[in-house]
């Protein structure tokens, strides 16, 4: 099921990260009061009376000269417009109406997307109620008055973003097709793939990167099967701030990957496995989806008997987090292995949605303690009770304990190790959620 997406958008501080770290209830992204030092984190989950929702916070603007800042500000505005169901449009009482939210505002009036226009620093709604009166005249609807870091008028302003959910869009029917995110950074060759094995150049292909204008669907079918692959576009063009280029290629893999069952990386065989790389595939690891890594311009590399040997555990290391993760090397540009892609594809999507009986999970968490014995605290020991599987996409177990707090992730990662011995769950990352249960 689909996330919508609401983005943020703004001039430097008018509270987008404050407001950004309020709706998502920790402190994710680094506040201070110098414009532009928004990293880190930026997108996170929120919760709003049963609607569930990826925020974003576009951020990222570096005042130079008010030129900058509005180009900044548009290429903001045009990130939220391409990727997000709804945009939060954010403006400040105290510094009141300035030219740059007006020329952005025609932008988002133009765009014919849902916008709220909402007036932060409102910390007193009887003092400053009469100034947000001024933002009606960017003609983008009602100011919502709200104070970010005081937490005032939140509730209200998001009753007015969920109220423009898509009511299909959140409950969409599950279709049976299988959705495919390729991902990864802007040119290893991730449309050439979806080209290749659809045998027409379908998506833009070229030489620089961000060539790729916008997520794009194509259905593959092979083997009577069909298979949604959604090209997680590159990015719109070179810009000089790299960190703008890396922010827009997360924003496109959050909106791509919570769309998608399985998550191809895509890694460019002559550059190796990077930073970059493991950020992106991240974002599928934390959302719990199946990964597989595919190596792409592998005909292009020199080699000699321990060549894969060497590449796996460069990647295993750079990717230590997802150990469950397959790798595949392939060419996009010979098709060499690419056939082998939809095997691996199904046999992730089986082991995402494998379901084992309780009896049996039983029996290898049994076997497990008596191996190796659950760590103690001050005298008290773990006492691991029962444990069941609970749900599919990924495989989710809960496990009765006696206390939480001894339960150790390393015992947890244990446990996991002794289910995969088992069960294997290739290609898929495994859920367990602890639960205290008092001793009869």
């Amino acid at each position: 099921m689909s996330k919508p997406i609401v983005a943020i958008v703004g001039r430097p501080n008018v509270g987008k990260s404050t407001l950004f770290n309020a709706l998502a209830g920790e402190k994710i992204s680094i506040v201070k009061d110098t414009p532009g030092v928004t990293r880190d984190r930026i997108y996170a989950d929120v919760n709003w009376l049963s609607h569930t929702f990826t925020l974003i916070d576009t951020g990222g603007i570096e005042p130079e000269s008010k030129d900058i800042i509005l180009s900044q500000m548009r290429e903001q505005a045009q990130i939220a417009i391409d990727t997000a169901d709804v945009i939060i449009f954010i403006t400040d009482v105290r510094q009141g109406l300035v030219d740059s939210d007006s020329k952005v505002a025609d932008m988002l009036r133009r765009s014919k997307k849902p916008v709220i226009l909402v007036v932060n620093k409102v910390d007193n709604f009887e003092k400053h109620l009469l100034d947000t009166y001024e933002f009606y005249n960017l003609g983008i609807g009602e100011p919502v008055p709200i104070s970010a870091s005081g937490k005032l008028g939140l509730g209200d302003m998001l009753d007015e973003v969920v109220s423009h959910f898509d009511t299909e869009m959140t409950d969409e029917a599950e279709d049976d097709i299988p959705r495919i995110a390729v991902i990864g950074k802007p040119n290893v060759g991730k449309s050439s793939i979806i080209n290749k094995l659809l045998g027409e150049n379908r998506v833009i292909v070229s030489d620089i990167a961000g060539t790729t204008r916008d997520a794009i669907d194509t259905v593959i079918e092979h083997n009577g099967k069909e298979y949604t692959f959604i090209d997680t576009a590159g990015l719109r063009r070179k810009s000089k701030v790299k960190e703008e280029l890396e922010r827009y290629s997360i924003i496109r893999t959050v909106t791509a990957v919570d769309r998608a069952d399985v998550a191809v990386l895509v890694i460019d065989a002559a550059e190796g496995v990077t930073e970059q790389d493991a950020k992106i595939v991240g974002i599928a690891h934390d959302r719990g989806k199946g990964i597989i890594v595919a190596v792409n311009k592998w005909d292009a590399i020199e080699k000699d008997d321990k060549t894969v040997y060497k590449f796996t555990n460069r990647v295993r290391e750079t990717l230590s987090f997802i150990p469950y993760a397959e790798i595949l090397f392939i060419s996009a540009e010979t098709g060499q292995r690419l056939v082998r892609l939809f095997d691996t594809i199904d046999m992730v999507l089986e082991n995402q949605t494998m379901r084992i009986q309780t009896g049996v999970l039983n029996e290898i968490m049994t076997e497990a303690v008596a191996l190796q014995q659950p760590p103690s605290d001050k005298g008290k020991r773990l006492k691991l009770f029962y444990i069941t599987q609970v749900s599919v996409k990924p495989p989710t177990f809960v496990i009765f304990v006696n206390d939480k707090e001894l339960m150790h992730f390393s015992y947890t990662r244990y446990l996991e190790n002794r289910i995969r011995d088992t069960f294997g769950f290739r290609g898929t990352s495994l859920k367990f959620i602890i639960r205290e249960r008092k001793e009869k």
